[in-house]
């Protein structure tokens, strides 16, 4: 899961890789996913996984369970006071 680090307002993305510095990057040069271009990006959360099945299937429902997301951003947060 990345954060913006470069606007008032918290955005988050979620997606699938398998090499994160080089999505990183790519999302902080405009060339990666429509919706993260504009901003500068940090990575707050990482998970590993077996099989890119499983890890699709995690990335889908951390994108639908908002709730979920809030609780690893507010984890980041605290983890850096």
């Amino acid at each position: 899961m990345l954060k913006n680090i470069d606007r008032k307002t918290s955005k988050t993305y979620v997606g699938f890789t398998k090499n994160i510095s080089e999505r990183l990057r790519k999302h902080n040069s405009n060339k990666g996913a429509k919706s993260t271009k504009g901003y500068k990006w940090i990575v707050i959360y990482k998970k590993r996984f077996i099989s890119k099945n499983d890890a699709l299937s995690y990335e889908y429902s951390l994108k639908k369970d908002k709730k979920k997301r809030l609780k690893l951003l507010n984890d980041f947060i605290e983890s850096k006071n």
